[in-house]
């Protein structure tokens, strides 16, 4: 089968030729229809985040159609339509007992730490697979699983209450879903924050208020804006020092900024303004968790999370097409979300 593959970090990825993955009897077989290519892979190719072993096939944004089943799975069917879970544990260490499987002690990413969407079939455990609405496309099915599950994670550990304020910083893919999901959780206000028009466009049409970066400082802008001289919620969904700073500035009394998107640099705190004054909080969020995906999958359904238009654009299974897209997301110039529909 073909498959695209990070070989060799910091150079482009290779179109190869290799073995259809084999499935055990706890296993799923997957014929991929859809792969998101994520501003994470992005960094997993220049090496900000490194991947486990190469080389490697990249995409953890996946949906596709059930090929084969192991002996052992009873969730799916051959022929069912589903997106994965692109976390591969072990259901049995502290922190998969415990609901945090995010940090399974032999935990696995698709797409990092083992094989992942950018080819024509893979394989994972059954528990990594659900079923994909009807209503939904398997595009936006691959998107839902990282952008919307991550930006559901991050307001869930926000503890984000109704009537609160949210201002969102970055409004990629990651961004427009939680603009959306923070409608869904109760906020009153959100703020989106960025620098392209037509992103801020599309961020209004959701019924968020636009905050151009590009325009002046929106640390200030959202203190005159906002009742209580900042927000209640930050999510800073960029992964740049500044917009973490500006993330963590703009907080309200009992605020709280969750820190989502990759770097590798640090970012400044004053810790008397920014946080003692203020009793706020910083928090990580790192990817989201399975038990979430059911209700996320149902809102989606539902239409409480609109997905049609954070899909800008569709590409092959083709190296060049998606060098091309990681070298735009790399510059910070990429839609929203492009999408890989093998053919």
């Amino acid at each position: 089968m073909k498959a695209v593959r990070l070989v060799e970090t910091g150079q482009l990825l290779e179109m190869q030729e290799v073995a259809k993955p084999q499935i055990g009897e706890h296993d799923v077989l997957v014929r991929v229809k859809s792969a998101g290519i994520c501003h994470s892979d992005a960094h997993y190719r220049a090496g900000v985040s490194p991947v486990r072993s190469l080389p490697l096939t990249l995409g953890h944004e996946v949906a596709g159609v059930v090929e084969e089943v192991g002996s052992q799975v009873s969730s799916v069917e051959v022929g069912d339509r589903v997106c994965l879970h692109y976390l591969v544990t072990c259901g049995d260490c502290y922190y998969c007992c415990t609901g945090n499987e995010q940090f399974c002690t032999s935990g696995a990413m698709i797409g990092k730490h083992r094989d992942g969407g950018y080819a024509e079939y893979m394989s994972v455990p059954g528990r990594n697979v659900f079923r994909l609405p009807d209503e939904l496309t398997f595009e936006q099915g691959a998107v839902l699983m990282c952008s919307a599950a991550t930006s559901f994670h991050a307001l869930q550990k926000a503890e984000i209450k109704p009537g609160e304020t949210v201002a969102i910083f970055g409004l990629g893919g990651l961004g427009m879903s939680a603009v959306q999901l923070a409608r869904a959780f109760g906020a009153l206000d959100i703020y989106a924050v960025d620098v392209d028009q037509t992103k801020l466009e599309m961020a209004e049409g959701f019924g968020a208020i636009p905050v151009n970066a590009e325009a002046g400082d929106p640390v200030g802008k959202l203190q005159r804006l906002t009742e209580r001289k900042g927000a209640d919620v930050a999510l800073e969904l960029v992964g740049l020092p500044l917009t973490m700073q500006q993330a963590v500035q703009s907080l309200a009394v009992f605020g709280r900024a969750v820190i989502v998107g990759i770097t590798d640099q640090t970012f400044e705190i004053a810790p008397y303004a920014d946080l003692l004054m203020k009793e706020a909080q910083v928090l990580g969020a790192a990817d989201h968790l399975a038990q979430e995906l059911p209700l996320l999958l149902e809102m989606a359904r539902r239409g409480s999370l609109d997905l049609s238009h954070l899909i800008t654009a569709t590409i092959p299974l083709d190296a060049g097409a998606i060098n091309q897209v990681l070298d735009r997301l790399g510059r910070g110039e990429a839609g929203i979300r492009t999408v890989i529909v093998p053919g």
